[in-house]
């Protein structure tokens, strides 16, 4: 364990009303103090507040006006001693008491360390300390309320149960193999493993009906925006956007890059990707454009086809319709302001039942009606219920996933009439595979790589 004192700035770069930067270790109000001049830190009650300067003990030079706050273990984040000290929010003045807390004998952290620490002192599981990132990086109220929960440990909690489901019927089978009561004990166990995996799979089987939506929430819905040029494209993305992103002109090919815009429509993040209109063209920086919006198209989630009302449907929105063919999609008729030369029947025999969206974005008509349908599409219209346990880390997904395809080798091994024991490895596998996502039986490797995604001072 860990024993030496770290420290980082805790707080985002750049000038603001304050900076912190945070100690925690066993000489975290110790080493504060070497360069605090006001209150003695050694002798303050725990969460205290205290106001002095940061003095550079060689040369006595005041460095910073602060604010101190000293916590003692075990009742911090990390459970050990920490100390904040908010000092003003420059940049320079921030680095130069870094230093000095540094020159004092503690050590830089490494990026993710005190929630690292914070997990390996046993404060929060794995999934917890995961929840933190994911709710540093929420893009909507949704996503941070899921976070939010997961961090107080409705998902930890729900593991643990199912892994003492299943801890208890390994027991159960041990005793009733070493301690036979019944001529028919046998018979009885395997009913009673049958019935218990089948409990633990429903409910992995439940958690893994919310994978999609809850990994949506957390990593929003990569979303292109396609249509030949100047059929309002941009102008889409700054209605749903509700700012200027994209330039907008009359001049058909404007768009000559892909523009990327977190949005939040309805709860749900969108990461919209404005695209160049695609067709033929002679422009080399067009060209570039358009290949790159073939290129978005292919990984995009969600294709928004927009059409042009006054426009005849042409060769190109053939085009666009193959492309997209067998993706989710919305279909949007833009400029329904202007007189109809789109053939509406063709577009409803090429999308595929695919929602058909009627706007006048420049007017702001319509917007409201897209937002509900693109909600509808993934969620049918309810987001989120407020009781409900979603799972959306792609690490815990893949486990659950592992954890079910061992339930069914057990299943599948008492249907066919293999012996208890060969049954029981594969349900302290199920166990196992379970302990990984709240770090019970992960490996030192995989927690190390975990935290090292975490930004530095968290």
């Amino acid at each position: 364990m860990e024993t030496d004192t770290i420290a980082a700035i805790s707080t985002p770069v750049g000038e603001g009303a304050i900076s912190i930067v945070r100690l925690s270790g066993d000489e975290a109000v110790s080493i504060a103090q070497k360069c605090f001049k006001g209150k003695n830190l050694e002798k303050q009650a725990s969460h205290t507040i205290h106001y002095g300067k940061m003095i550079d003990p060689e040369t006595d030079e005041i460095i910073e006006e602060v604010m101190v706050t000293v916590m003692r273990a075990p009742k911090t984040f990390t459970r050990e001693d920490v100390v904040e000290i908010n000092c003003h929010g420059g940049l320079v003045s921030v680095n130069r008491v870094l230093e000095l807390v540094l020159s004092e004998g503690a050590r830089l952290a490494e990026p993710g360390e005190f929630t690292k620490r914070a997990f390996l002192n046993g404060r929060i599981d794995l999934s917890q300390a995961e929840a933190v990132m994911d709710l540093i990086r929420a893009k909507t109220d949704r996503a941070m309320r899921i976070a939010l929960k997961q961090m107080d440990g409705r998902l930890s909690s729900l593991i643990q149960q199912l892994r003492q489901e299943l801890i208890e019927t390994v027991a159960h089978v041990e005793v009733n193999i070493d301690y036979p009561e019944y001529d028919d004990v046998e018979e009885m166990t395997h009913k009673m493993l049958v019935e218990r995996s089948k409990k633990v799979m429903g409910k992995i089987e439940e958690l893994l009906q919310t994978a999609k939506q809850g990994k949506i929430l957390r990593e929003g819905i990569g979303t292109a925006i396609i249509g030949r040029p100047n059929v309002g494209k941009s102008s889409l993305l700054n209605a749903l956007a509700q700012e200027n992103k994209a330039i907008v002109t009359d001049i058909p090919g404007t768009t000559r890059d892909v523009i990327e815009e977190y949005v939040n429509v309805r709860g749900v993040p969108l990461r919209l990707i404005d695209t160049a209109g695609i067709r033929e063209t002679e422009d080399i920086v067009e060209k570039i454009g358009v290949e790159r919006s073939r290129q978005a198209l292919k990984e995009a989630d969600l294709i928004l086809l927009v059409l042009n009302y006054g426009d005849a449907f042409t060769h190109e929105d053939e085009l666009l319709f193959e492309a997209a063919k067998g993706l989710d999609k919305i279909i949007i008729i833009n400029k329904t302001d202007l007189p109809q030369k789109l053939d509406l029947n063709r577009v409803n025999q090429v999308a595929e039942g695919a929602p058909i969206i009627n706007t006048a974005i420049i007017k702001e008509q319509g917007i409201n009606e897209l937002e509900q349908a693109i909600a509808n599409l993934y969620f049918e219209g309810d987001i989120e219920s407020t009781d409900m346990t979603y799972v959306s880390n792609a690490r815990h997904i893949q486990l659950l996933k592992s954890a079910k395809r061992a339930l069914e080798d057990a299943l599948s091994g008492i249907e066919a009439g293999m012996p208890i024991d060969m049954v029981q490895i594969d349900i302290t596998r199920t166990w196992e595979i379970l302990g990984e996502i709240i770090g019970d039986t992960v490996q030192e490797s995989l927690i190390d790589q975990l935290f090292s995604q975490f930004c530095l001072g968290k």
